[in-house]
C-alpha cells in the first residue's frame, strides 16, 4: 500500500478554493500537480502570468501543427498513415481516406480509437456494419478485421493503445449515466448492408504486428459472420451525445471530461457548455504545470476559447516540463466574462510517457507558436 505525502497548508495570501476568488493583487493562479489532475496539487497566486516568457531556447517547448496541410497523405491503408506523435504505449496518427479500402485492416499491436474529424462512410468488420459520421468515436478491439467505404472524403484521428485496451473512466459520485449514458454506445449490426458484402472474391488482410505489416490472402471475404454473442465488440459514440459535467461556481479540471482510459494515457473531450457564472470563479482553463503527462489537443470544431488563431484540424503539443495556460487575450476576456457559452469541440490526449514527434508532424509545425503567449504591443 502507498499514499502520497499530504499536508494541506496555506502560506501567505491565497484563496480558500482552487480556481475561484483570487487575491486582487495576484490574479494569476498556477496549479502544480501530480498524476495529471488526479493527484496531490498546490495552487500558487502570481502577480505576473506564468506564461509571460520573453524568449525560449532549447528543445523543450510548446508546439503546434497544422495537420490540414497533410492532405497529400491520402491512402487506402491506415497502416500507411505516419506516426505523428508516439511512444511505446501510444501512436497518434491522422489518416486521410477517400476511396473504399481494397484490403481489410487488422491491428495485432493494440486497440485503435478512431475519431471522425471530417466526412463519413460505412464501416464493416467481423462484428457487422456501422455508419460513421463526423464527430464519431469508434473503438476497434485488437485483432478485429475491418474496412471503410467513405461516402465523402474522411479525415480521421487514430490513437493506438499499443499492447493495451480502451476502457471507460470510473464516474464515481456522479454515477454510470453521467457524461454519456452507456445506452449511447452503438455496436455493429449484421444487417442487410453487411450481408450484401458477402462474397467469394479474393480478399487480403493487412495485419500489423510489432509495427510491421504482413498480408494474408483469402479466396473469399473473411467478413462472413452470420451471428455472434459476447461482450467484446467495436463501439461507437458521438460527441453530440455528451452532456458535460459543469459547475457555475467552479472551473472543473480536464479530468472531468475524460472519455476513454488506456493503460498509460487518457483521452478527454471538450464539448460546448455554459461558462461559469459565479463572479469569483475562473472563466478559462487555469495555468498549470505539465509535470507527469504530455498533453496533446486536437481542435475539431468551433472557437477554442483559451487559444488565439487556432484553426480546426490543428494540434497543439505541450510536453511535460513547463507551465502553460490561456493566451493573454483569452485570459482578459475571461476576466471580463465576455462569453457566456463555449462553442468548442476538442479532443485531448494526455500520456504518462514522453511523446516523440514524427517527421511528418515536423513538416507542418508552426515554429512561432512558442511566442504566442507574448503580449502584443
Amino acid at each position: 500500500m502507498r499514499k502520497p505525502i499530504s499536508f494541506p497548508k496555506q502560506v501567505g495570501t491565497a484563496s480558500r478554493q482552487a480556481h475561484a476568488d483570487f487575491p486582487p493583487e495576484a490574479i494569476y493562479e498556477r496549479e502544480a500537480g501530480r498524476s495529471g489532475f488526479f493527484g496531490p496539487a498546490t495552487h500558487f497566486h502570481h502577480t505576473h502570468a506564468p506564461t509571460g516568457w520573453s524568449s525560449w531556447e532549447g528543445p523543450l517547448r510548446p508546439r503546434a501543427f497544422n495537420f490540414h496541410q497533410m492532405q497529400e497523405l491520402n491512402t487506402a491503408s491506415p497502416w500507411m498513415a505516419p506516426h505523428l506523435l508516439h511512444n511505446a504505449h501510444c501512436k497518434f496518427r491522422i489518416w486521410h481516406v477517400s476511396e473504399p479500402m481494397k484490403k481489410l485492416a487488422r491491428n495485432s499491436d493494440g486497440d485503435d480509437l478512431l475519431f471522425i474529424h471530417e466526412g463519413g462512410g460505412e464501416f464493416f468488420c467481423d462484428y457487422g456494419h456501422l455508419t460513421l459520421r463526423d464527430g464519431d468515436y469508434l473503438v476497434i478491439p485488437r485483432s478485429t478485421n475491418w474496412r471503410l467505404e467513405p461516402s465523402s472524403a474522411m479525415q480521421i484521428v487514430m490513437i493506438e493503445t499499443t499492447n493495451g485496451s480502451y476502457q471507460l473512466p470510473d464516474k464515481g459520485l456522479v454515477g454510470n449515466h453521467a457524461i454519456f449514458d452507456p445506452a449511447c454506445l452503438d455496436v455493429p449490426e449484421i444487417n442487410q448492408a453487411f450481408k450484401d458484402q458477402y462474397s467469394n472474391d479474393s480478399w487480403q488482410v493487412e495485419v500489423k504486428r510489432h509495427g510491421e505489416v504482413s498480408v494474408i490472402t483469402f479466396p473469399y471475404n473473411p467478413l462472413d459472420v452470420v451471428g455472434w454473442h459476447g461482450d467484446l465488440a467495436p463501439v461507437r459514440v458521438n460527441w453530440r451525445d455528451f452532456r458535460p459535467l459543469m459547475s457555475h461556481r467552479y472551473h472543473l479540471p480536464p479530468s472531468a471530461h475524460t472519455t476513454f482510459v488506456a493503460e498509460r494515457f487518457v483521452v478527454c473531450t471538450f464539448v460546448p457548455r455554459p461558462i461559469e457564472s459565479d463572479p469569483g470563479a475562473s472563466k478559462v482553463p487555469f495555468y498549470h504545470n505539465n509535470d507527469d503527462y504530455d498533453e496533446v489537443l486536437f481542435y475539431h470544431a468551433g472557437d477554442f476559447f483559451s487559444r488565439d488563431n487556432i484553426a480546426k484540424g490543428s494540434v497543439t503539443f505541450h510536453p511535460a516540463g513547463f507551465t502553460h495556460g490561456p493566451h493573454p487575450k483569452a485570459f482578459q476576456a475571461g476576466l471580463e466574462y465576455k462569453k457566456k457559452f463555449t462553442d468548442e469541440v476538442a479532443l485531448m490526449l494526455d500520456t504518462r510517457d514522453a511523446l516523440s514527434v514524427g517527421e511528418a508532424a515536423l513538416a507542418v509545425e508552426n515554429p512561432d507558436y512558442v511566442n504566442s503567449w507574448q503580449e502584443k504591443k
